[in-house]
């Protein structure tokens, strides 16, 4: 939409802002979110952490790793951008359902191995959902290809762990869930610094 200046002799035009362009990048927030939940539930399928204590990861799972990061693909849909629209929105939906599998797992008809064969089901789907994130990642920045592609891995050895009743391929996955956390949160750090500072401290490597 177009406006008409009238405080000058001759008239001027000139553009409206687009819808959402006051805003703030929402995307440090979605990155924190899946960082820190990621890094909590990796420290403790890697063994780091005892997986008795587990439980701990599931207020954070809810409240971080899936609201906050929902709000921030909301946001990301206000500001016109289609990835990290579907990407914040989707990993986030991923936690909260994370936390709704843990918290109401006694509840499942499923126990034992049909468990596993469920949750591997489960984690295979978003292998295969991150495979062609990681493809779109790989046109828009260096560390978003590194973070999604590093997230499949992730997803691949937690998806066999489950399917293959490995306890070995879960506690790869959970290290490199570790490296996840620590790029995702890299990609935070940046986005953030680098919008307060306005101007380029950590690079991105945008393409």
């Amino acid at each position: 939409m177009a406006q008409v200046s009238t405080h000058s002799t001759s008239p001027t035009i000139a553009l409206a802002p687009a819808f959402g362009a006051h805003f703030a990048d929402p995307g440090p927030l979605g990155l924190a979110g899946f960082a820190l939940t990621t890094f909590m539930l990796s420290s403790f399928n890697s063994g780091i952490a005892p997986k008795s204590a587990e439980v701990v990861v599931l207020g954070v799972a809810l409240f971080y790793g899936g609201i906050a990061q929902l709000f921030a693909g909301m946001w990301e849909f206000a500001k016109g951008n289609t990835f990290g629209a579907l990407a914040f929105s989707s990993y986030g939906a991923f936690w909260m359902a994370f936390w709704y599998l843990v918290s109401h797992g006694k509840d499942l008809p499923t126990t034992g191995t049909d468990a596993a064969k469920g949750i591997g089901v489960f984690l295979l789907a978003w292998t295969i959902f991150t495979l062609y994130m990681t493809v779109v990642a790989s046109r828009i920045s260096g560390v978003l290809f590194m973070l999604f592609a590093v997230l499949l891995v992730t997803f691949a050895f937690l998806t066999v762990g489950e399917l293959g009743s490995s306890p070995n391929m879960t506690k790869i996955g959970g290290y490199l869930g570790l490296v996840t956390a620590f790029v995702a949160w890299y990609a935070s750090f940046a986005g953030v610094l680098n919008n307060t500072a306005k101007k380029v401290i950590l690079p991105t490597w945008p393409r």
